[in-house]
């Protein structure tokens, strides 16, 4: 949708037509330039009816076995420092999280993944309903960079937080994030009940954790 093209639809539109945005890619709007101008009809008053279609984001949920309560990020940037900073905020999360990504740009961020995600699970899904779908299930922690780049379009779904059985020794940067909140609000004694009462973490790791902030 170019910018351009823009006022002569909502002149139609303010005429009293109907215009229907068709895409063959998905559900248009949702991370799709066509969002301008839904934009701009809303500030022209003129209605907008959603028509439900297909969507990568909630076929890839509905396949993923996770949390139905999920978090859509849209597309994942480009600079290393932009995703680093969007992922250690997603890893605050505990719910499955979804976004698009390149197929030419995924190996870029498997070490970020592998670092905010370390304990939950991830699929990806490839060209979702077309001819070459395929779906890659794995653990983060077992998640490899591809030899072979895939092709097609690629919506990942990171799973919700993971149960272990026994306690981890691992706090994940969530964790840490959360810890250093609290440590000038909160006894060491009381931020071990609280992170051990939400997920099943070591408290001597937690506790060592604490002193090296407190020192």
């Amino acid at each position: 949708m170019k910018k351009k093209n823009i006022g002569k639809f909502i002149k139609i539109l303010e005429s009293n037509k109907i215009v229907s945005l068709i895409s063959d890619a998905g559900t248009p709007i949702i991370s799709d330039p066509g969002s301008i101008l839904v934009k701009e009809c809303i500030k022209s008053n003129i209605n907008i009816y959603p028509i439900p279609g297909p969507s990568a984001v909630s076929a890839a949920v509905s396949i993923s076995g996770f949390s139905d309560k999920f978090y859509f990020h849209g597309f994942i940037p480009d600079k290393k420092s932009s995703i680093e900073k969007d992922f250690k905020n997603l890893s605050n999360l505990n719910c499955s999280i979804v976004f698009f990504i390149s197929a030419k740009k995924i190996n870029k961020i498997i070490k970020p993944i592998k670092k905010y995600f370390m304990q939950r699970k991830i699929i990806i899904c490839r060209e979702i309903t077309k001819y070459y779908e395929e779906y890659i299930r794995s653990s983060v922690k077992d998640l490899n960079e591809f030899e072979n780049l895939p092709k097609g379009e690629i919506t990942i779904v990171i799973s919700d937080e993971q149960k272990n059985h026994g306690k981890s020794n691992i706090l994940n940067e969530s964790d840490k994030s959360q810890i250093r909140k609290l440590i000038k609000k909160l006894t060491i004694k009381d931020i071990i009940n609280y992170i051990t009462d939400k997920k099943d973490v070591s408290k001597k790791e937690i506790y060592n954790y604490c002193l090296s902030l407190k020192k």
